[in-house]
């Protein structure tokens, strides 16, 4: 059964006294973030993995590594409906020294650089003097799937669950900027958040984007998700939320936004979080010589999610198999689904439409009509003409798998 949340539950008082209120309790119990008590194994090598339940505003997680916190969200989740709930959205960190407190009476998001005026804004600020925006958009994980590469590669290696969908509500960067003023020759927009690295020589973790792109009126500065304010762990009091564009633009815990009027040359923008400039960002195993350039949009995808690899099916017995799909940078146009292995494809029904950048229900029904195995497919298509490939990509870092998805069901 589909289970939406709903993100507009709360008035905008009791909203408001929950953002105030959670900086100093965000994460009491620190302390236990290595707890552990289930497993969990995926279909790869070195796939066994603990859930937690010990992460502060976290239910059952898969976890991936504790300091910088990676957490998976478990994939029966994306089955209860297209909104990841707050408390199963995964977690991706990329420096180790988060603070476990932030005060939101002293907080401030400052916006400065090649501008009119800087400005610095309290949460309060963002709340109550700007008009809310909403918007429902996946935040996926660049390296979301990585642990699926053939060969394998290095970096957290995670199977599908690295990716969320929500309904996210703050404040367009754009009115953030016109209050700043942009001034004539910005080329980028730089942000930064409050985590720093343990060693001092460690690269701050910054990302930018183009200025027309920032001034485009979806990139949000956003200050709740599900009608909630956002978990600490994914970014509290701020963050940014870059509508189908991968995640490691969506800057948590943000308080700097820095104007250019040069191309931005930090560590993360021009050596990291690099994919091969080819379609797919697919190269083979060993090429060298290619160009590359900073990632940017996502690609279309679909999983299936109530039915598992190597599930049992009666002969002759009617099932709802069912999923989840995307468009990635753009809406959602079908989803196709074979029953046979791929030889023949059929149009998936699709569930209500929360917008282009968000998650879609599909659903068929299918009947295994002799005792053999069948290889199950999907492939989304988005309202570009892209769609998955057959043939999975490969990239040193691991990045943009999105290749079609195939479950085998075996007459039970």
């Amino acid at each position: 059964m589909q289970r939406d949340l709903d993100p507009l539950a709360q008035s905008r008082r009791h909203f408001i006294a929950g953002l105030s209120g959670l900086g100093f309790t965000g994460l009491l119990g620190a302390s236990a973030w290595s707890g552990t008590d289930e497993s969990v194994v995926f279909p790869f090598v070195n796939g066994e993995r603990n859930l937690v339940k010990t992460f502060p505003q976290k239910g059952s997680m898969v976890l991936q590594r504790t300091r910088p916190p990676l957490l998976e969200t478990p994939f029966e989740v994306f089955d209860q409906g297209v909104f990841t709930p707050n408390d199963r959205f995964y977690v991706r960190w990329h420096l180790a020294n988060i603070p476990t407190v932030v005060d939101p009476a002293t907080f401030r998001l400052n916006i400065r650089g090649h501008v009119g005026q800087p400005v610095s804004f309290t949460l309060d600020d963002l709340v109550r003097k700007f008009k809310p925006m909403e918007i429902a958009a996946v935040n996926q994980c660049s390296g979301n799937s990585r642990a699926f590469f053939t060969p394998r590669v290095a970096g957290g290696q995670w199977a599908n669950g690295a990716m969320g969908n929500a309904v996210w509500r703050g404040v367009s960067l754009k009115a953030l900027l016109d209050r700043a003023g942009v001034k004539t020759g910005a080329l980028q927009v730089r942000f930064n958040g409050l985590d720093t690295g343990i060693l001092p020589q460690t690269p701050d973790f910054m990302k930018s984007l183009d200025v027309d792109h920032s001034l485009d009126g979806e990139v949000m500065v956003a200050y709740a998700m599900n009608g909630e304010p956002l978990p600490l762990l994914n970014g509290y009091p701020l963050r940014l939320v870059v509508p189908g564009w991968y995640a490691t633009y969506w800057v948590k815990m943000l308080n700097d936004i820095e104007v250019l009027d040069k191309p931005d040359d930090n560590f993360w923008m021009t050596r990291a979080y690099l994919i091969p400039d080819t379609p797919f960002a697919d190269v083979v195993p060993g090429q060298q010589g290619v160009k590359t350039i900073p990632i940017n949009r996502m690609l279309p995808r679909s999983f299936f999610t109530n039915i598992q690899d190597q599930a049992k099916l009666k002969v002759g017995e009617t099932t709802t198999v069912r999923g989840i799909a995307f468009g990635g940078d753009t809406g959602l146009a079908k989803v196709l689904f074979s029953g046979d292995g791929g030889s023949q494809w059929q149009e998936a029904r699709l569930g209500p439409d929360h917008g282009k950048y968000s998650f879609r229900q599909w659903s068929v029904d299918f009947r295994l009509a002799s005792a053999q195995p069948q290889k199950l497919l999907v492939k989304a298509f988005n309202t570009a003409g892209a769609s998955q490939p057959e043939r999975a990509n490969w990239n040193g870092p691991g990045y943009m798998r999105n290749v079609v998805e195939s479950v085998s069901v075996q007459p039970a």
